[in-house]
């Protein structure tokens, strides 16, 4: 089997599964934020039950809206925090709380060879530990917290190879821009994506935090990453609870193999309206830039800090656009602080924000209007995903978009460290 048939078997209680096989599966863990959490919340009490089925495996973190950004979104927090509170669930208080597919892992509660289920589509970061982790609907997200199950199609995985050496200023982001500019943003539609090969082998965890994230802009089910020695050293000193390993079998069937030579890969941009239209950045030409925004889900870990500010160190942000950096959580603000990085930031003419979702999907803290263009390192870029429909949004890599921030147009970091 491969590692995600592993992994619901072992929770389907079954000795094999199938692609396209319905099983009824056991979760370690369900999360809802401040947007999705207030429906899940509302369809549980339509189930006439008085309590969750075990309020230490479901965890609500209040990170879209947060702080509160009008009287609606403070109702939303407030409601979430009232069932939170009466339920005896985790819930994180603006103060400890972060960006939820940062903090969950951060604080050892998705560990590999978990089932974890969250209502919201980038859950699928989890995978990067090796779990089966997966975005689903506020409704039956409630009945997980009725339950304690879920039942779904097991699906069929692609496993995705990549060797060479990877070149400069080409990281996991880079990666998974260039494969999902390959297959597509369906090329993995309702699939596992399993990444390996001796890139990702030499690729640190923040990295493949990065890919994983992204495995849902492929329409992958989850992005999974075999566990190796890097992953058993972020998990030890966090883990709060036993867990277990799975790993692929040799002569596992995949739906489909997929070799890529990552010496041939540039830092990619991915142009509007897809994360799919990726492009090598040397081939984007001049693009000028409103707004660059380095942090989200998908690249607020404190490596992609650290490149940021590698970058702009000693230059001064373009003086006619917004830099916005947002840290993925508090503990990678209190680490990029006490770096200095921070100070690099700010000397800079940067704006550094709490950790939040925010301008990620036009919600708050940076959202464009219309004709503007903003290059960010978050995961989407669909119409009118971070403010207007009539702006644009550009995804690349923490490094380019520090090196635009200086020139106020997409730039490669090479322009700037020479």
């Amino acid at each position: 089997m491969t590692l995600a048939e592993k992994i619901l078997s072992a929770h389907a209680n079954q000795k094999q599964v199938m692609p396209g096989e319905f099983i009824t599966v056991r979760v370690d863990l369900i999360l809802a934020n401040d947007i999705t959490a207030p429906i899940a919340i509302r369809e549980f009490g339509q189930l006439g039950l008085e309590r969750v089925f075990d309020p230490q495996k479901i965890v609500f973190v209040p990170d879209h809206f947060t702080p509160a950004k009008d009287i609606a979104s403070a109702e939303q927090v407030k409601l979430t925090q009232q069932f939170a509170r009466e339920q005896g669930t985790g819930y994180f208080e603006l103060g400890q709380m972060g960006i939820e597919h940062v903090l969950l892992p951060e604080l050892g509660m998705v560990l590999p060879g978990d089932v974890v289920i969250g209502a919201d589509s980038h859950t699928c970061t989890g995978g990067a530990l090796g779990a089966f982790a997966t975005g689903m609907g506020s409704t039956d997200i409630a009945a997980a917290m009725a339950t304690g199950d879920i039942w779904m199609k097991v699906p069929p995985t692609l496993k995705f190879v990549y060797r060479g050496n990877i070149k400069k200023w080409v990281g996991g982001k880079d990666l998974i821009l260039y494969t999902i500019g390959d297959i597509g943003v369906d090329g993995a539609l309702y699939s596992a994506m399993e990444f390996s090969g001796p890139v990702i082998d030499r690729l640190s965890m923040d990295g493949r935090f990065t890919m994983a994230n992204m495995a849902i802009e492929a329409g992958a089910k989850a992005g999974l990453f075999p566990v190796d020695a890097k992953t058993i050293d972020y998990v030890k000193p966090r883990a709060r609870r036993a867990y277990k390993v799975y790993q692929p079998d040799n002569d596992a069937e995949y739906a489909r193999v997929m070799e890529y030579d990552a010496a041939k890969i540039e830092p990619q941009v991915s142009l509007p309206h897809s994360p799919a239209n990726a492009k090598p950045v040397s081939q984007v030409g001049d693009i000028k830039i409103d707004q660059v925004l380095i942090g989200s889900c998908t690249n607020g870990r404190l490596e992609d800090l650290r490149i940021a500010a590698g970058i702009i160190k000693g230059s001064k942000i373009h003086p006619g656009i917004r830099c916005i950096i947002i840290p993925g959580s508090q503990q990678v603000y209190l680490d990029a602080l006490k770096e200095g990085l921070m100070e690099i930031f700010v000397s800079a003419g940067a704006v550094v924000t709490t950790p939040t979702c925010g301008p990620c999907l036009g919600g708050h803290m940076g959202v464009l209007a219309d004709g503007e263009c903003c290059l960010a390192t978050t995961n989407r870029n669909f119409v009118g995903r971070m403010g207007s429909p009539e702006s644009e949004v550009y995804l690349a890599n923490p490094a380019v978009a520090a090196a635009s921030a200086i020139t106020g147009k997409i730039t490669s970091p090479e322009e700037i460290i020479k």
